[in-house]
């Protein structure tokens, strides 16, 4: 596989084929990263967010040759933290590192605009351990972010409460970024 990883062009945020492919990819991951979390028939995003996400600059992708394997969301949060989510690799790839790249890529684009910090969110079920979220807490911990905090979800994001079919939390994972990664330095 030939990745080749870059922020989506604000343009394609009008492009609505494109849009649907990650709106189509984003749901078909999550449909079984969160099983179990989200009421029936609940998608985790739309045609809408995924084009505010674009027309913000907000989205990166990976490509292996024109077939769309990955995105992440990428936003900067102060001026020295930068933060990423909604993480997905298409399961036909999954274990091929798309994952990984789409993470170092995130934390090379923030180290490069001189974030000292990375954070991500992870949701998770508050009274039973679900397999994928066990395993990437695992992934992440292995990847250097230390979980910080707990965050209140209904503070933090209170539209996602009532699409919630078990109470949640959002772990708060932190890591420094090397020195040699920022500008800079």
């Amino acid at each position: 596989m030939s990745l080749a990883i870059d922020f989506v062009p604000v343009e394609r945020a009008g492009d609505e084929w494109f849009v649907a492919g990650v709106v189509a990819l984003v749901n078909r991951v999550y449909a079984d990263a969160e099983a179990g979390m989200w009421d029936d028939g609940a998608d985790r995003t739309d045609a809408s967010t995924v084009a505010a996400m674009i027309g913000a600059g907000e989205l990166v992708a990976a490509f292996d040759g024109d077939r769309l394997v990955g995105t992440v969301r990428a936003v900067r949060l102060d001026r020295g933290t930068g933060e990423f989510g909604m993480l997905v690799a298409d399961p036909d790839v999954r274990g091929q590192g798309v994952g990984r790249e789409l993470v170092r890529f995130a934390e090379e684009h923030f180290g490069g605009l001189g974030c000292d910090t990375m954070q991500l969110e992870l949701l998770v079920p508050q009274a039973w351990k679900h397999p994928v979220k066990e395993f990437l807490r695992s992934w992440y911990t292995r990847m250097g972010y230390a979980q910080v905090t707990v965050g209140d979800l209904a503070t933090g994001f209170p539209h996602l409460v009532p699409r919630l079919a078990t109470p949640c939390d959002f772990l708060i994972f932190r890591k420094g970024l090397p020195s040699q990664v920022r500008a800079g330095d």
